[in-house]
Parts: structure tokens; sequence; C-alpha cells
């Protein structure tokens, strides 16, 4: 269901919907209104996607059954990681016709960079591994379902637009630009050049790592 939600809502956005995100009303062929879109796209349904992976072995009781098995939490967190993870991936395969789509509507045939493409679609499955990685630790706090998802929606969010928001409030250049540098878009936007910065990567790295780690010790509390 989320995979065709996902493919769904970006298909009508891109290709029937009028607007800023239509391929056709903005005149050029390329996947610039996808990435644009996806990030946005995928600020609900990972948080919809992650939401039961402690919260419903909470509320049915089957945390303290997983938590006496021979793996550690850390192993068990990753498993939830993983298995969200790989169903978002499995979410974005399918768009790869696109490429193929906007290389037959260019006037002249394949006339697309490539390089941007890839960088593009690396920096979604780093900001994918990000969002994954709050949804996970959101459900870790609550056995709510609906109070997780809420929680790794505003986390999400103010990853990603949280910090360029407050840096349109600031006047001073250099102080705008530091500021926009901690959020997610901003990052996930320089790869999405087609330049793959070792900043960008452990950005990404770094916020994935933290919320795992934080996951891990919220369960580990749990066994206290």
């Amino acid at each position: 269901m989320i995979i065709v939600l996902f493919l769904v809502l970006c298909g009508l956005f891109l290709w029937v919907f009028r607007g800023s995100y239509n391929v056709f009303d903005s005149g050029f062929a390329d996947l610039t209104n996808f990435f644009l879109l996806s990030p946005w796209v995928f600020l609900f349904l990972i948080p919809a996607v992650t939401m039961k992976s402690f919260s419903e072995e909470r509320k049915l009781g089957t945390l303290e059954l997983l938590l006496i098995k021979p793996i550690g939490t850390l192993q068990m967190v990753l498993g939830k990681f993983w298995g969200a993870f790989v169903l978002c991936v499995l979410a974005v395969l399918p768009t790869i016709i696109y490429v193929f789509t906007i290389s037959d509507l260019g006037i002249t045939v394949a006339n697309y960079d490539l390089g941007v493409i890839l960088g593009s679609y690396f920096g979604l499955l780093f900001l994918m591994a990000t969002y994954t990685s709050i949804g996970v630790f959101s459900s870790s706090l609550s056995e709510n379902q609906i109070l997780a998802f809420i929680l790794a929606l505003v986390l999400c969010f103010t990853v990603f637009y949280g910090f360029e928001a407050v840096a349109t409030l600031i006047e001073d250049g250099n102080t705008q630009n530091l500021m926009k540098s901690f959020g997610a878009k901003a990052h996930f936007e320089s790869i999405a050049r087609g330049i793959i910065d070792t900043r960008d990567i452990t950005y990404f790295l770094s916020l994935t790592l933290l919320f795992i780690h934080l996951t891990n010790h919220s369960l580990k509390k749990l066994t206290k």
C-alpha cells in the first residue's frame, strides 16, 4: 500500500495535476520536480511505515518477548530500521522509468544530465535513511502509534525544513547560510547537483546513526 501510494502521488503530481510540479507545465525534460516533491511525500509516508515498529510491540506486550531473545537491542533496532528502509527503496525503484520518459520527451533524445540524476537519487536514499531512523526512534518512545507518527512527522519536518525556515528570519547572510547548513534540505540539494561531497554524506550518516543510537538507548531503558 505504501509503495502504491507513493507511486500514485508522485505520478499524479508530476504528470496529471496542473501545477508547479507538473513536468509538462515546467517546460523542461528533467526530473527536478520529482526530487523536489519526493522529500515532502516521504515526510508523511516514512513516519506511517515506521510508526508501528516498536509502538505495536509495546502495545501488544510482545516487546518483552523480543528483549529476552538472544539478540542485542542494537540488532533489533537495525532489523526494524533496515526493514522499513528497504521498503522505501522498493518504492523508489519503479521511478527509474521516469528517466526513460524524460529522455524521450526532450527535443534531443537522451539529452539529460546523468550525474545530476544519480546524485539526486543518492541524496534521496540518504534522506530516506535519516527519515527512517527518526521514525523508528519515535516509535520506541510510545505505545501509541498515532503519537509516534506525529512525533516522527514533526522531527522529520524540523530536520528537513525547520532550520531553513528559521534562516529566512535572519538578515545576516553568513549566519543565514550557517543556519541552513544544519538542515537536511541544504545537504540534499547539494548532493542533487551531482556533486558528492563528504560533508553532505557525513551529515546524513551522522544523523542516521544518532537516532539509531537514541533508539537503542530508549529500548535499553525499558529493560531496566
